[in-house]
């Protein structure tokens, strides 16, 4: 049976108190002067709560990257054509991208779903189909999509983390692929933020000063042809966003509801944890924020969620390559809490 939107939002429930208190006596009890190892302690915490356990572990991780095309591509918006998107996919599927090999030195699941690429469905039985549309329309001349276009992406990410997520995963990434897809996360960025396009439009693929300044006129032509309404969400999807952002939206619902901590990657990611909050902010406490990308706006992103990001890279390739890598990190803070050695344990004196 379909978990859907309103149900899964109703079932994010707030962090576990008590098992956040017992990891924290347990980190001031570990053979380490109290907070030194410093994130990594409140990682732990934070997982703690998180999973409702006060020894949280970590078995299986999984990255989930949606692939979608954007209409506003053919307003010259990218350094690339948008038949990269699909051509990146067979690249993902054939194992040769970035995220696959830090995915591997991980051990991180990929999921590569298909919910928006042009073209027709790929035949590979290690993608998960889930199309809404072969790509959005282009949203300088009206909506990207429909408003029940924007609701079903949404279903298809909680869809994906009810029904193909494994069980034992406890640990879930968020990627993305799509040409154009930059435009739409700093559409949606500049609409429930109220900050102006020019702040907030970076440049993506690699677009020169004069292929920024387009950008950023296409993005002013966006929002004044469609005047996306910040107090609805899923207003703001349809008429600015992007299929794989809305799914990755409900992948993030998905997850928390299911207790699951999501470590997001970046500014595709950020735009789809906006979009996230605002239907149902419970859901912020479960995500991670695994860098600051070097898009322009992705600061201000990151302020808006109120989260800190583990890692400052200079990165801005998207496809969860950020996310994936924090993923060590956050490993890290399970490890050495479930792992080390209290001071009772260890024969050593505590501080006076």
């Amino acid at each position: 049976m379909q978990t859907t939107l309103d149900a899964i939002c109703k079932q994010i429930g707030p962090l576990d108190e008590g098992a956040m208190q017992a990891a924290r006596a347990r980190q001031d009890r570990l053979t380490k002067p109290r907070g030194s190892l410093g994130r990594l302690e409140t990682l732990a915490i934070q997982l703690a709560g998180i999973t409702g356990a006060p020894i949280p572990r970590i078995r299986r991780k999984a990255v989930v990257i949606m692939a979608a095309d954007h209409g506003i591509a053919a307003e010259g918006v990218s350094a690339y054509p948008p038949e990269v998107t699909r051509q990146m996919v067979r690249n993902f599927l054939d194992g040769g991208a970035a995220i696959n090999v830090l995915a591997r030195q991980a051990g991180a699941q990929v999921l590569i779903v298909d919910i928006g690429a042009a073209g027709d469905s790929f035949p590979d039985a290690g993608l998960l189909a889930r199309k809404i549309a072969p790509g959005t329309a282009n949203m300088t001349r009206g909506p990207a999509m429909r408003r029940d276009q924007a609701l079903a992406a949404v279903q298809a990410g909680i869809d994906i983390v009810c029904t193909d997520l494994p069980d034992d995963v406890d640990l879930v990434a968020t990627g993305d692929m799509g040409i154009g897809n930059t435009s739409a996360s700093a559409a949606i960025l500049a609409v429930f933020t109220g900050a102006a396009p020019a702040c907030v439009v970076g440049r993506g693929t690699g677009v020169d000063d004069a292929r920024l300044a387009h950008k950023v006129a296409m993005i002013e032509e966006a929002l004044a042809a469609n005047q996306p309404a910040p107090d609805d969400p899923m207003d703001v999807l349809a008429k600015v966003g992007g299929f794989e952002i809305a799914g990755l939206a409900g992948v993030m619902l998905a997850a928390a509801a299911r207790r699951l901590p999501v470590v997001i990657d970046g500014f595709i990611s950020g735009a789809a944890a906006l979009a996230a909050a605002r239907l149902a902010p419970n859901v912020l406490p479960y995500l991670i924020a695994s860098h600051r990308s070097d898009e322009l706006g992705h600061q201000l992103m990151l302020d808006a969620l109120g989260l800190h990001p583990l890692l400052d890279l200079g990165m801005r390739l998207g496809e969860g390559t950020g996310a994936v890598l924090a993923m060590h990190l956050v490993e890290a803070a399970v490890r050495l809490h479930t792992e080390m050695a209290t001071f009772a344990e260890a024969g050593v004196s505590e501080a006076g």
